[in-house]
């Protein structure tokens, strides 16, 4: 490698390499000024202190991605740093560093919480390789933190926004099959949360803690799909150069997720079929019996009876998936759960793009509860996120949503003289008006379960059913 490569490697790492807020805790002031002159130079950023209670203050006062401390300290030492640190902080990572290094030393610390320990003198790559796992380390931690809130957050149906009736239904229903092991049929328009809600069955059952498995029947070709869920043997077919687990042998003891079951092919259905009655299957290419404990949750957007009487799906097949029915409602049609929607959208957008927007404007509401949502709860959301990600103000305004939102299509518009020009917001108060009086219905024209319905104070309730003559009701 000629020098100028050399260079030119290591620039591109250093480029690469993480940079922190770094806390170094050291009674010698030549320890602390030297590695902070290098540790800057990495690009960290590097507050020092001489003993462990100036240590504990800064801990106090601001977070920090790494604290390097010594063990010998006056006033606080290392071992009593650490227990603080992950009191105050649990994802700062620690690096003990001293000069009087012994095996015992070094255990202890490390069954403290301490991701590495160092003895002096420092050796320059040595801390710099440590801080650098250190901060994937605590990355790594962080990102995996995330993902299980999400998890839970996405999948805990009680996070699922319903307060619409037919919603609530859908929640009973989920209460009574979670832990049985009926088959379960989720029906409904593309959008409207269909792989969430399976989500939600296995994991508020008790199979939560087993594999739960989703296979997207529309998206593979029939040879490589019955391959993918029944697995396959070595040599069963061009290209199959070992054998192969299926996915609902992955699923054993968990739970198994089949969306766009409609797109099955009549050999496929069959053997389907042989697996939900008999709880066997064989892998392609094979005749040895595999027997598996699998719930089996499936999906459609289409009409599978109208399938059934056009020959295209397996009567028999069918009786045996439909056990127990959940059909999900369009987003159009229970629209008082847009304004909830929206806003739980833009929490999670807000945490996912490090934003703190602090809400929609009412005028960008009344556009959103004014759309037809022809692509249900994901159009929503995608709706939501391209406004955080866009938006320059402190709260989603009506420009900052997507054109086909803002704009009302024309069977959303009161019919008009070809030369007459309505304001949009009075084009607007048609919709409202009729989302009030429904949720009036719905509640018995009570006003406080109406308001807390649609997330007004029952003062702006009272306002607009006046303004729509909606009192006389």
């Amino acid at each position: 490698m000629t020098k100028a490569v050399e260079i030119s490697t290591r620039k591109r790492e250093v480029n690469k390499a993480m940079k922190g807020r770094l806390l170094l805790a050291d009674d010698e002031a030549i320890i602390r000024k030297s590695l902070q002159r290098l540790l800057e130079a990495e690009g960290h950023e590097v507050v020092t202190v001489e003993n462990g209670l100036d240590a504990l203050q800064a801990l106090r006062e601001g977070k920090f991605d790494v604290l390097i401390t010594d063990i010998n300290m006056p006033g606080l030492d290392g071992e009593r740093l650490m227990q603080e640190v992950h009191r105050l902080h649990t994802d700062t990572e620690v690096i003990v560093i001293t000069g009087y290094g012994t095996v015992d030393s070094a255990v202890t610390a490390i069954r403290d919480g301490a991701l590495d320990y160092i003895v002096k003198p420092i050796e320059d790559e040595r801390i710099k390789i440590s801080i650098q796992r250190s901060l994937e380390n605590r990355e790594l931690r962080s990102e995996n933190e995330t993902l299980k809130k999400t998890l839970n957050f996405r999948t805990n149906y009680k996070n699922i926004i319903g307060r619409d009736p037919g919603m609530r239904k859908i929640f009973d229903i989920i209460d009574a099959v979670a832990d049985t092991r009926a088959n379960v049929l989720i029906t409904g328009e593309s959008g409207t949360g269909k792989t969430m809600l399976a989500r939600a069955i296995h994991f508020n059952s008790n199979r939560h803690q087993k594999p739960f498995v989703e296979v997207n029947c529309g998206a593979l070709p029939e040879n490589l799909l019955e391959s993918e869920l029944f697995g396959h043997t070595k040599g069963s077919f061009t290209g199959a150069v070992k054998d192969k687990i299926g996915k609902f042998q992955q699923a054993h003891l968990g739970s198994i997720f089949l969306d766009e079951i409609s797109t099955a092919t009549p050999s496929l259905q069959v053997k389907l079929l042989r697996v939900l009655q008999d709880r066997v299957l064989e892998k392609v290419g094979s005749n040895e019996t595999i027997e598996v404990d699998v719930r089996v949750i499936l999906a459609t957007n289409t009409e599978l009876s109208a399938e059934v009487k056009k020959g295209n799906f397996r009567e028999d097949l069918f009786y045996r998936i439909n056990v127990v029915a959940i059909e999900i409602p369009p987003l159009r049609d229970r629209s008082n759960d847009i304004p909830n929607l929206a806003e739980f959208f833009l929490e999670y957008y807000n945490r996912e793009n490090g934003k703190s927007l602090n809400g929609i404007h009412e005028d960008a509401m009344a556009r959103l509860l004014a759309h037809n949502w022809p692509g249900n709860v994901r159009e929503l959301e995608n709706a939501i996120e391209r406004a955080v990600v866009l938006t320059r103000h402190d709260q989603i305004l009506p420009d900052d949503l997507p054109n086909v939102v803002v704009e009302p299509t024309t069977d959303e518009i009161p019919e008009l003289d070809q030369n007459d020009v309505l304001p949009l917001k009075q084009a607007l108060e048609g919709p409202e008006k009729r989302i009030i009086e429904r949720a009036l219905k719905l509640n018995k024209w009570n006003r406080q379960k109406t308001a807390q319905m649609l997330d007004v104070n029952r003062t702006t309730l009272f306002n607009k059913m006046k303004k729509y003559g909606l009192l006389a009701d």
